[in-house]
């Protein structure tokens, strides 16, 4: 079937008029690539794009990416047009309370949207993170017989999208692992928020991209003839290089007042609404969809459900032929975790002295072997963070069956990019870098949680412990501000086996990220606690590590590789002391009150907390009547334990603090 330009030339004027009269209802919202890149998305979804409206999450489809998230509307208009569950009075609510058409696309909210964008860059990460895990899905599932994965990732972005720096990292790494199933459009039209494009950019962009290794076209993004074929050239190529489309669009197309403006971008155009629905030659009624546009979706319907059910019938053989893949294959999508998990891992020895880093390292890899769609990846650093899966080979652009990917020294792309694969829905991501790196990548964990994604971040290099590297790589506010982050749990273990128990805790949650906070320098196993208590009770964030021999007077807490001071200074304070270890507050704050209240009962208000980090945050259990021991200043660059030493960081200072308690 050949493109019928005149029928999708209207399907893409109707969707101009959608998003015009969405962001005038709503007083606000972005008209510019809405209407700049109309004719592109009647292409991509009344043509090009291999989807299924009835199932949105059909495993085999397209995914589309607008990492351009400001221009939203786009993505709704289509959505709606093309028959995903996105009825007429979700465009008409754009932007109002609790509807499925917000300001910027959500995962999750609403079918069809693949990711939650909005802050630029972060789509050209995730859609590279898609790319790869649709490499992995390839390679792990396809056979010489049945090929059930065979797709690619289009992602539409803008200038915004191409001067983050988050965008360029990604695409490196695009390029250099050779992902050909990736097809970025660059909507370039020249303009960005404040001003032209050329207030702040003048390098040769698709320069750039071939120094990347991309494949470069450049097209007329109003042609859609050109662009169509622009599409089946980048689909067809199977070269090992991903590919580069620029765009050239007029900003705000179809509002003569604003377009090609700066002012195109936002609202500005919202008043001139009426009259450029008229130059369009769209009627009075607003939120308008003529027939032939719904007749002409409904007959492209019919041809992708046709599409579909042929795939369908060579999935169902292939399960049929390949029962074990299979298996494997609905445990992913289901995300799935080990009953038994904990148990997999050995217990340490007592008498060994370990980094949790090298707990984790330890832990994770009968984890890996329970959970084979698990990955492993580091920004640069597998021989610090040690989070490197034995026997799972290097992803590589030759081996994308490998577990273990190598992100280079980027760790704002590695977790954009983490993200893509836990949105793609079938492997479970990891990551691992320094903790003080936690800074660079804040903004792609942040969306992480937003969205719900189960990503586990391997952080180690946790405290002032870290010593002789000094302040720039001691981390003293990271965790208490990554606590603050919604829906993320901080899991911050004292010793080899809580670190068992916090891997194990990682791998359990799969509506949410976690982040593990390990330690460089070696810590004492801690054989004063039961080992099921210590393995277990990380799970419920927080419990009792000593208890009390007579009447209840005091209560330490700690976490971390201070966990061990905190039972040393209770070891001289006396029978009425008991020691809570408090390895994740989030989870702690998740248990019952009943819970809670036992291990923490309000008829005792003598409490101290001891943490090699700022305080604030621990006031929420010590109350304002106690006392935090811990840090209000940088550390310095010496041993660890002497830095520990030098800012008071032991158990004398716990004992100073009860001491100093009314």
């Amino acid at each position: 079937m050949s493109l019928n330009i005149e029928i999708l030339s209207r399907a893409a004027n109707e969707a101009r008029g959608l998003c015009m009269d969405a962001v005038q209802a709503s007083k606000s919202g972005h008209l510019g690539l809405p209407l700049g890149c109309a004719e592109m998305g009647a292409v991509l979804y009344g043509y090009a794009l291999k989807y299924n409206p009835d199932e949105p999450r059909w495993i085999n489809r397209d995914y589309f990416v607008l990492s351009a998230g400001h221009g939203s509307m786009f993505l709704y208009a289509w959505l709606h047009m093309s028959g995903y569950d996105l009825p007429m009075s979700e465009i008409k609510r754009f932007r109002q309370l609790h509807s499925k058409t917000p300001g910027h696309p959500e995962f999750g909210e609403t079918p069809g949207v693949e990711c939650t964008t909005g802050p630029l860059g972060q789509g050209v990460g995730n859609a590279v993170g898609i790319a790869v895990a649709m490499k992995m899905a390839a390679a792990r599932f396809n056979t010489p017989e049945r090929r059930i994965f065979d797709q690619h990732c289009i992602c539409l972005a803008g200038d915004g999208c191409m001067q983050e720096g988050v965008a360029s990292e990604a695409s490196a790494f695009a390029g250099h692992f050779g992902l050909d199933n990736l097809i970025l459009i660059y909507d370039s039209n020249a303009v960005t928020l404040d001003a032209p494009a050329k207030a702040t950019q003048s390098e040769d962009t698709g320069a750039r991209f071939k120094a990347y290794g991309f494949d470069v076209q450049e097209i007329d993004g109003h042609d859609m003839q050109a662009f169509l074929d622009a599409l089946n050239i980048a689909k067809e190529r199977d070269n090992g290089r991903p590919q580069f489309i620029i765009a050239h669009t007029l900003i705000g197309k179809g509002v003569p007042e604003v377009q090609g403006t700066y002012k195109a971008h936002g609202e500005a155009g919202a008043p001139y609404v009426d009259a450029a629905r008229k130059g369009l030659g769209l009627p009075d009624e607003h939120y308008f969809v003529s027939n032939e546009t719904r007749e002409y979706f409904a007959e492209h319907k019919k041809k992708l459900l046709a599409d579909y059910d042929g795939w369908k019938k060579t999935y169902n053989d292939w399960r049929k032929a390949n029962p074990d893949k299979a298996k494997q294959l609905d445990d992913g999508i289901e995300r799935k975790v080990p009953a038994d998990l904990l148990a997999k891992i050995p217990e340490f020895p007592k008498d060994s002295k370990l980094a949790t880093r090298k707990a984790g390292s330890e832990a994770l890899q009968p984890i890996a072997q329970a959970m084979p769609l698990l990955m492993s990846g580091s920004a640069d650093l597998h021989g610090s963070t040690l989070n490197y899966i034995k026997g799972g080979e290097d992803f590589t652009r030759d081996n994308p069956k490998g577990r273990n990917v190598h992100f280079g020294i980027r760790e704002h792309g590695m977790c954009a990019i983490l993200n893509g694969i836990s949105y793609h829905g079938l492997f479970r991501a990891s990551g691992a870098t320094f903790l003080v790196f936690t800074d660079y990548c804040r903004a792609s964990i942040r969306l992480a949680a937003l969205s719900h994604l189960p990503n586990t971040y391997i952080f180690t290099h946790d405290s002032i412990g870290v010593g002789e590297d000094g302040p720039t790589h001691e981390p003293v506010e990271t965790v208490s501000s990554v606590r603050l982050m919604p829906n993320i749990d901080v899991i911050r273990p004292a010793d080899p086996e809580e670190t068992a128990g916090a891997f194990v805790a990682a791998m359990q949650r799969t509506d949410g990220p976690t982040l593990l906070a390990l330690t460089r320098q070696v810590v004492p196993i801690l054989d004063e606690i039961d080992v099921k208590l210590r393995r277990e009770g990380v799970s419920r964030g927080g419990y009792i590590a000593k208890r009390e021999k007579g009447k209840l007077d005091l209560i330490i807490m700690s976490c971390g590789s201070e966990l061990q001071h905190a039972l040393a200074a209770a070891n001289q304070l006396g029978d009425g002391a008991r020691v809570v270890s408090m390895p994740c507050f989030e989870r702690f704050n998740r248990e019952p009150e009943e819970y809670r209240e036992e291990i923490l009962p309000n008829s005792c208000r003598r409490r101290v907390a001891i943490e090699a980090g700022v305080t604030e945050i621990w006031y929420q259990y010590v109350g304002l009547d106690g006392k935090v021991v811990g840090l209000h200043e940088f550390g310095l660059s010496a041993p660890g334990a002497e830095v520990m030493k030098e800012r008071g960081i032991d158990a004398q200072h716990v004992i100073e603090a009860v001491n100093a308690l009314s």
